[in-house]
């Protein structure tokens, strides 16, 4: 991702924030390819401080829905403090985040996402709005 993000702002679930994607790759030894820019992270914050991310894109058709969870204190990023702070801009330089995404998809060479559960971690540069991730297929 390399969009500011649009923030829609608080609601009784929390802070949504929506993340259009401007490009994107994978790469692996079962899963390699681009994704056009034509999706978007559905992202919202609860007040607990866990996030709810729902990416979607047509590349391969797929959808990747995931809790996300901060390995930093919740005072730095949950409750009314935080979500003022956000919406001020007030954010940290780099986040890193903890993922268990869930991935579907109609592409028949990829079949295969939809029956496992993964495990990712990554870091996001919110200077640049580049998220990076490592993604494990758990077995």
């Amino acid at each position: 991702m390399q969009a500011p993000p649009e923030v829609i702002g608080p609601g009784p679930e929390g802070l949504r924030v929506n993340f259009y994607i401007t490009a994107a790759r994978s790469r692996g030894p079962k899963l390699r390819g681009k994704v056009r820019p034509v999706g978007a992270d559905w992202f919202t914050v609860r007040a607990d401080g866990v996030g709810i991310l729902d990416r979607t894109h047509h590349h391969r058709n797929a959808r990747w829905r995931a809790d996300l969870t901060w390995p930093i204190p919740a005072s730095e990023i949950s409750g009314p403090t935080a979500m003022r702070k956000f919406l001020r801009g007030e954010l940290p330089a780099k986040l890193p985040l903890r993922t268990v995404p869930r991935m579907q998809t109609a592409h028949p060479a990829y079949e295969w996402v939809n029956r496992c559960q993964f495990l990712s971690i990554g870091e996001a540069d919110l200077g640049t709005f580049v998220v990076t991730y490592d993604v494990y297929a758990v077995r």
